[in-house]
């Protein structure tokens, strides 16, 4: 960073010093030149003598020519006059810039003017001995670029370390994260770019760090779902097979046996399910279909379940047409309503409406169990999460079927709420926005 500053400032230097060479040797001689021609103009013709030699002190020669060659000075003439050169000053009335050969043979500029001295016209020819005068100017200008080189050089070298060493503190802090140390922060001070990328970093690295840390839930929760039916069967099968339970025994202990392979086989199947909706390839296929009429053969695809319980099923359902995946908003309904069956008592009863209003279409299933926590309710979609006073031993499931629902409405940008209180039951609201295409259906049927 510093070579490539330094390289930047050198080039800079360098085309400065020829652009300004250039403007001076270029440009400036004529402008000069021309404030002479005033001064010979004004000079009394008796002191043009002393005036000629003050310019030479000045570094500039002059030659006063008159129509035939004849030079008003007497004086060593400095440069080469031809008749053609006095001829188109005196022609053009103006300055003519030309260049002019030296008893040496060195080419160098100047300007040719007409003027008058005592009422009669005459060519000066004024040289400006840019040598002499250039290397004062010359001299001071290198001392100034070289000084403007060395400052700069140590403004950016100081000023490398305020650039660099947070891009070296994210480099550590990277290769600290690619080793797994995912607590790893940095400070800063700063608001501008080198700010906003530590800020940035700091944010990466605490979201890393939470994915990380439920990976690791994920993977203790999964193990314990599968060690505790694995733990039931092969015990109750090592003891079928020493023969320590009674012949007349063995088939509860066998049901025992399958109803734990059952629960292996949803947690199997759950897991399943949830990678697929994670994956952005699961498929999906809208399509217009009466949302009650699902609804209702849910509730008969349950009936087992809530007849066991003695459940009381209210339904109030408007006729409504939706856009959705059919099978996956079964799976929704499904897991709500057997969510609602589990923590529901004995003898109660579970309300589910369907209904349109203002801010779409609602879905509600209620039951009148415990309730839930509020401090619970942030984490009832997190995957294996259980409610300890809500959830017993004697509950089946294993805190996978709301993280299903949840996936499953964000991939229809539905929303659900939870709306609880404790030893007065619960209530999952789903929403879903009213297309377009649904309305017009609607009207027309």
């Amino acid at each position: 960073m510093v070579a490539t500053f330094i390289g930047v400032v050198i080039i800079s230097i360098a085309t400065s010093y020829f652009i300004t060479a250039y403007f001076f040797l270029e440009k400036e001689v004529v402008n000069v030149t021309s404030r002479v021609a005033e001064i010979i103009e004004l000079t009394d013709p008796g002191k043009l003598p002393e005036m000629a030699e003050t310019l030479r002190s000045a570094h500039f020669d002059i030659m006063i020519m008159d129509e035939e060659g004849v030079p008003l000075l007497d004086q060593h003439a400095p440069f080469d006059i031809n008749d053609t050169d006095i001829e188109n000053v005196l022609m053009s009335g103006d300055q003519v810039p030309m260049s002019f050969s030296n008893r040496k043979g060195d080419v160098t500029n100047g300007a040719g003017f007409q003027v008058e001295i005592m009422n009669e016209p005459y060519a000066l020819f004024v040289h400006l001995n840019s040598e002499e005068e250039m290397k004062g100017i010359r001299g001071i200008v290198n001392i100034s670029l070289i000084l403007v080189l060395l400052v700069g050089s140590l403004l950016i070298l100081l000023a490398s370390r305020y650039l660099i060493n947070p891009i070296k503190l994210l480099t550590q802090a990277a290769k600290e994260m690619a080793k797994g140390n995912f607590s790893v922060r940095l400070k800063s001070k700063n608001k501008d770019e080198i700010g906003e990328l530590i800020t940035s970093f700091n944010h990466m690295a605490s979201e890393v760090e939470k994915i990380d840390q439920m990976r690791d839930d994920f993977v203790s929760s999964v193990s314990h779902e599968i060690q505790s039916p694995l733990t039931s069967i092969r015990g109750f099968t090592k003891a079928i097979r020493d023969q320590v339970i009674p012949i007349q025994n063995q088939r509860e202990y066998l049901d025992i046996i399958y109803q734990e392979t059952d629960r292996l086989s949803r947690l199997s199947e759950n897991l399943l399910r949830l990678a697929s909706l994670d994956s952005e390839h699961h498929p999906y296929r809208p399509e217009l279909y009466w949302l009650d009429e699902q609804i209702r053969r849910t509730v008969l695809a349950t009936e087992p379940q809530w007849k066991k319980k003695e459940l009381q099923i209210d339904l109030e359902l408007e006729p409504i047409e939706v856009l959705a995946d059919q099978d996956l908003l079964e799976q929704v309904w499904f897991n709500l309503l057997t969510n609602a069956i589990k923590y529901s008592p004995q003898k109660g009863a579970i309300q589910i409406e369907l209904k349109r209003g203002d801010q779409g279409v609602t879905v509600s299933v209620k039951d009148y169990g415990k309730g839930i926590a509020e401090d619970a309710i942030p984490y009832l979609f997190d995957r294996f999460y259980k409610v300890d006073k809500a959830r017993g031993s004697s509950v089946d499931g294993n805190g996978l079927g709301l993280s299903i629902v949840k996936q499953i409405l964000g991939i229809h940008q539905y929303s659900i709420d939870v709306l609880t209180q404790e030893g007065f039951g619960s209530s999952f609201v789903v929403t879903i926005p009213i297309k377009t295409e649904n309305k017009k259906t609607l009207k027309e049927e």
